[in-house]
């Protein structure tokens, strides 16, 4: 089996963005899942971009919604993670975990215990 992709952090952010939204994970949704739990000062554009470029490494896929009259006809992008980007992004978080266990405590780098 070949290694999982290499993923930026914003990448594993809008990744992680996609699991947590689920069913509703679509650009203005996924930015505002990043600026608020990861605490990103982000545009919606450079969101879209790493989305396009998650879906051209095949980690994460979109489909088109219904039009509503809301939207004025137009139809939402949803996006969705797929199993190479979950392989991907399981492989970023466990690097990291091994690499931070055993930091010395003053660091401040122990697990959220809430």
């Amino acid at each position: 089996m070949a290694a999982p992709s290499s993923l930026g952090d914003f990448e594993q952010l809008v990744l992680l963005a996609l699991v947590r939204l689920g069913d509703e994970a679509y650009g203005v949704a996924i930015h505002r899942e990043i600026v608020e739990r990861g605490g990103r000062d982000v545009t919606v554009a450079a969101v879209y971009k790493t989305l396009e470029r998650l879906e051209d490494k095949g980690l994460a896929a979109s489909s088109l919604g219904e039009s509503t009259a809301e939207r004025g006809g137009r139809r939402k992008k949803f996006f969705r993670i797929q199993p190479a980007g979950g392989r991907a992004l399981r492989h970023a978080i466990a690097s990291l975990r091994r690499m931070t266990n055993g930091l010395p405590a003053d660091l401040g780098l122990a697990p959220d215990e809430s």
